[in-house]
């Protein structure tokens, strides 16, 4: 090893020449994983440090559908220093009367005098809260968001509805500091006090609405407190949340798009692993005599191996550093641009655990790329020194490196799938890489060898510059290979997102409407049910109606066990309240798949039919038991049958259905989803907010839009992602044509020593740039669209349409690319001299 690494620091010793790529791409695809991990861990920071302000205090205790008790009232002012009670549900805000009225779903947030704990409310005009909500006139006061005043036509003064009580509009709310912590909303937030609500009408038995008792804690660890409240509101319904994780739904979201887009990153970590791997493989083609001279002096092939794998160590550590000192330095210049778009304050810090996953990345790619070419080394031989340099480039590495190979790859998934939020993205996209790169090797050579075929037909007679230009793709030497696989990953992740985005908003603005309800109808009284119905009923353009009794409950136990405590604690399921309906009968449209219904009359033990797909993940199925905790009260339930559930037709799903005892007897609502012309939309959404000011509509249109901007704001940042992923491909590109300059400029030399114009050359040039684009912009395109297939049936279950704008960008782009890369270094083979340069060469 001594001799080895001397032999190995004498040769660095001539520089970084040729290795320009190499470090670019190791640096690039390294530095972009470290900058998103430092973005991420700079957000996750500010979670942390703005816990107490974004969930509004301490500790959070949140009830399902009704208020605390007197008892628990009492425990909760004696345990904490301060309380606050906050009432949250959606609505309809209205503002005039008559068939002129506007109206607009607004999340309502009913707040004590005691709100905010931590923080404060801006408004604009910027006059204190208490201010805005007091009662004037005899009219209690209220703030919303400028968005909703707007949408209602309401100015400063105004007079609004929520329910059948009016509102005077004092402010538009600017800031809430505890807004990133709440529940989705389907509407902008209006905030009034809680005891304005009480002749509302709008918070009745069954009415779908939470409250939240926030708590300032200062003399007691979270945890501590925590093991308290657990034990003493056990069975209660009552779930916890503190400061330590103020926004569970904006940081799973933060964690899902940065594990993303730090595995789009992966993939351009492996484009770059192809400019690598390029770049060695000219560098030792460049040094066989070099290889052939040393075992001519006795040197054992593992010796060679080792100089030349010690020379690339010390370059992967170089290009490591680089990439690493821009992942610590680019969040720096990029959060001014992004602060807008982050829900807490960025404190860009140097992140260690970001900066070390990108470095493990990088090493473990630099190292699977590096050990293929270096394994051909074995194949120099000593006589190599007086036949030429061909032999280097012949030969496949012995079989341990092969494995060695595989496990190195087999790692690489491994720590990818621990770093990532959803492992199973992390397999998948492991499985598209990989299965992107064999399509392109074998496209690769599928092209060279078609391209060999055409230079030697008769069909080129008379094309000279087609002709040259085929000859040079299927030549191994002018990097055709490496020009279709670094250019086609990154067209490939390109392209995928563009298809994926364009079906997804195809689903949601064609589809939809064919098969989803108009409107959504919210806390429907059973005395208000048969009413409802009639209006309904009465209208030709309605084609159909469906209601359901809805309960709202968390599942506290599964067979027993705390679902807290359960292996599958985090799936959707358990984690918060879910809605829950309960049946006599088999609903119409009702698949079964194990078990049976219960009998019409059936008054025994409570009965749940359950979600197939749900159970199957929870990993529950007939005869166990789950206990629902519904108003208070715990509820266990045997499961009697699973069955399908559909989601993707926007109508009405449970994952639970029970028997009707005792679910009859507890305070419910009803939901109802409309099917009706858009033209009659208008009128019913009046007709039936005059009729029932506590319901609430939420048409669905509007929320496909919604679901389409967060679609929007996702395929962007992974648009960003995948023009990374082609800066390194371009990168890899001008390595290509740079690594064939001297081979161009000793072709151009003998054709124009045959006679040929600069512009023939030129378009020789041009035309197998052309070619070698296009070639990866329809591999890359036909790879995209399997993949892009795959990802909207199985994973998205909804149809797939090919998009063809998107695709002709793609394939225009990649033969842009390839000829900006070639003509770059054109212009030096166009000018040398015939007889100086065949001079030199002889």
């Amino acid at each position: 090893m001594s001799v080895a690494w001397k032999i190995a620091r004498r040769e660095l010793r001539g520089g970084l020449r040729g290795f320009w790529v190499f470090l670019a791409c190791l640096a690039l695809g390294v530095g972009a994983i470290a900058a998103v991990g430092s973005v991420r861990g700079a957000i996750d920071n500010g979670l942390a440090r703005e816990g107490a302000t974004l969930l509004g205090g301490d500790a959070e205790l949140r009830m399902t559908y009704r208020f605390a008790t007197a008892e628990e009232r009492d425990w909760m002012d004696g345990f904490a220093a301060q309380v606050s009670e906050i009432v949250d549900f959606r609505s309809m805000a209205v503002a005039g009367m008559g068939d002129t009225a506007e109206r607009s779903v607004t999340q309502v947030k009913g707040v004590d005098a005691a709100y905010p704990l931590v923080g404060s409310v801006g408004l604009d005009p910027p006059i204190p809260l208490d201010q805005a909500l007091e009662v004037q006139d005899g009219l209690p006061g209220g703030v919303m968001e400028r968005i909703l005043a707007e949408r209602l036509g309401l100015e400063m003064g105004d007079t609004f509805r929520l329910g059948v009580q009016e509102f005077t509009l004092r402010a538009h709310i600017t800031r809430e500091p505890d807004g990133l912590g709440a529940n989705f909303g389907f509407g902008p937030r209006t905030l009034v006090r809680s005891d304005a609500l009480d002749n509302a009408e709008l918070l009745g038995p069954g009415t779908l609405y939470e409250v939240n008792y926030r708590m300032l804690l200062p003399d007691q660890s979270l945890d501590q407190a925590r093991g308290i409240v657990t034990t003493q509101f056990d069975g209660a319904g009552v779930r916890w949340r503190d400061s330590r994780n103020a926004a569970p739904q904006i940081r799973n979201v933060i964690e899902r798009v940065s594990s993303f887009l730090v595995l789009v990153g992966l993939a351009g970590l492996a484009v770059g692993g192809v400019g690598v791997s390029a770049a060695v493989r000219t560098y030792l083609d460049g040094k066989t005599n070099v290889i052939a001279t040393l075992k001519t002096l006795g040197a054992e092939s593992r010796t060679i191996f080792a100089v030349y794998l010690m020379q690339i160590g010390v370059l992967t550590v170089i290009g490591l550093v680089l990439g690493l000192a821009l992942g610590a330095v680019v969040p720096f210049a990029v959060a001014p641009l992004v602060a807008d778009q982050i829900p807490v304050e960025l404190e860009i810090t140097v992140q260690a655990r970001a900066l070390i996953e990108a470095a493990l990345y990088g090493a473990l790619t630099a190292l699977i790329f590096t050990l293929w070419p270096l394994a051909r080394t074995e194949h120099v031989r000593a006589a190599t020194i007086f036949r030429g340099v061909a032999e280097a480039a012949k030969g496949w590495p012995r079989w341990p490196y092969m494995l060695v190979t595989l496990a190195l790859v087999g790692g690489l998934v491994l720590v990818a799938a621990r770093f990532a939020a959803v492992p199973r993205l992390a397999y998948a996209t492991a499985a598209g890489v990989i299965g992107a790169l064999a399509v392109l090797t074998l496209a690769a050579l599928g092209v060279r060898f078609v391209a060999r075929r055409l230079a030697r037909s008769r069909v080129l007679r008379g094309r000279t510059a087609l002709r040259m230009a085929m000859g040079a793709i299927g030549n191994p030497r002018e990097g055709a290979t490496a020009v279709i696989l670094s250019l086609g990953l990154g067209l490939t992740v390109l392209a995928a997102v563009g298809q994926i985005d364009n079906n997804l908003r195809r689903a949601i603005t064609m589809d939809l409407p064919d098969r989803a309800p108009s409107y959504f109808f919210l806390d429907i009284q059973n005395t208000q049910l048969e009413g409802f119905l009639a209006r309904l009923s009465e209208d030709e353009n309605v084609d159909r109606v469906e209601t359901a009794p809805m309960l709202r409950g968390v599942v506290s136990e599964i067979n027993g066990i705390p679902a807290r405590e359960h292996p599958a604690a985090g799936h959707w399921v358990l984690r918060g309240d879910r809605g829950i309906s309960y049946s006599a009968t088999i609903p119409d449209g009702t698949r079964l798949t194990a078990g049976d219904w219960w009998q019409e009359d059936y008054s025994g033990p409570p009965l749940v039919s359950f979600g197939a797909e749900q159970a199957a993940e929870l990993g529950i199925g007939v005869g166990d038991e789950i206990t629902v905790n519904i108003l208070g009260r715990n509820i266990t339930a045997e499961i009697a049958n699973l069955r399908e559930v559909d989601f993707s037709t926007g109508g009405i799903g449970f994952v639970m259905i029970m028997s009707p005892e005792p679910m009859r007897s507890a305070p419910h609502t009803h939901i109802a989803t409309v099917y009706a012309l858009e033209a009659a939309e208008g009128a019913i959404l009046r007709d039936l907010s005059n009729m029932f000011p506590n319901i609430t509509a939420i048409r669905v249109r509007e929320a496909a839009e919604r679901v389409t901007e967060a679609l929007s704001t996702m395929a962007t940042a992974t648009s960003y992602a995948a023009l990374a992923t082609l800066l390194t491909g371009f990168v890899v590109l001008i390595g290509a044509a740079a690594a064939g300059e001297r081979a161009r400029v000793y072709e151009a030399a003998v054709m124009k020593a045959l006679g040929a114009t600069r512009a023939g050359i030129l378009a020789s040039f041009a035309l197998r740039s052309v070619l070698m684009g296009a070639a990866a912009g329809l591999v890359a395109l036909a790879a995209a669209a399997l993949a892009s297939w795959a990802v909207m049936r199985f994973v998205m279950e909804a149809s797939y349409q090919f998009e063809p704008f998107s695709a002709i960008a793609i394939v225009i782009g990649g033969i842009v690319a390839t000829l900006l890369a070639g003509l770059a270094f054109a212009l030096r083979p166009l000018a040398v001299r015939p007889a100086q340069t065949l001079r030199a060469q002889d």
